[in-house]
Formats: structure tokens, sequence, C-alpha cells
């Protein structure tokens, strides 16, 4: 929790605080004391992280949130939608190329570890097939 309230308490500080007060809907003094990572009684709410990381576009507090359970944070892009036929087409051949895979080194019965990536990559490749495929379909409907 320390380690979120001092992110918090830094992107207030790196912002114009009293702006971003007034964007929050409360005054500055409050929002300093809320972030304030050294104050026993600090108070910062979702809807206050919401409000910092929205009009700051700052997520350090997502990030030590996230890092304080063990996990992190990355931005990804949306796919970019194409015709709904080559998407189509782009599965079923990254699918193809999966099962191929999977196929050859199964052969000998066992799967070892430069198999294994292999088949991972191809997987990963079936996963971006299909989320273009789905952001092609939401541009069609």
């Amino acid at each position: 929790m320390q380690e979120f309230l001092k992110a918090c308490h830094a992107v207030v500080h790196d912002a114009d605080t009293k702006n971003l007060a007034t964007l929050m809907g409360m005054p500055s003094i409050s929002l300093l004391q809320r972030a304030n990572s050294e104050y026993d009684n600090a108070w910062f709410n979702v809807k206050h992280l919401y409000g910092l990381m929205l009009h700051t576009e700052d997520m350090r507090p997502l990030e030590a949130l996230a890092g304080e359970f063990g996990y992190v944070i990355t931005k990804t892009v949306a796919p970019a939608a194409i015709d709904v036929h080559q998407a189509l087409g782009r599965v079923a051949l990254e699918f193809a190329e999966l099962t191929v895979e999977t196929h050859n080194a199964m052969s000998d019965g066992r799967v070892d570890q430069v198999e294994r990536a292999r088949i991972m990559k191809e997987i990963a490749h079936v996963k971006a097939a299909i989320a273009q495929y789905e952001a092609s379909v939401k541009v069609v409907a």
C-alpha cells in the first residue's frame, strides 16, 4: 500500500496540483492531503485514483498497485481492422501453421524445448490473428 500511496503522491506533485484538483472536483489542499504518503490518515479511493490517472495520463499509481500484487502493467495496441474475409483467412492460415508445428513436434512422441518454443510462437500468431479478426468483425456490424 505504501508504494501505491508514494506513486500517487509523486503524480500529484509532478502535476499542476491546483488545476488537477479542480478537474477532480476537490480543493487542492484535500488532494495533497489524500495523496500524502507520509500522512497516516491518507485516504485515496478508487474514484480519486481514476481521476488522477484520467487527468494526468500518468500510470505510476496503477503500476505500483499492480506491482504490490506481483503484476506488471503493459499498454496494448488494438489490432487494425481489415476486410473480414482477409482476417478470417489469416486466422485459418495461422491455425494451420500451429497444427503443422504441433504435428511435427509430436512426430517422435515428445516435445523438446525448441519445439515448445515454436509451438508457443505459433499460438501467439493465432491469438494475434483472432484479435484482428474480432476487430474486423466489430467494424462490419
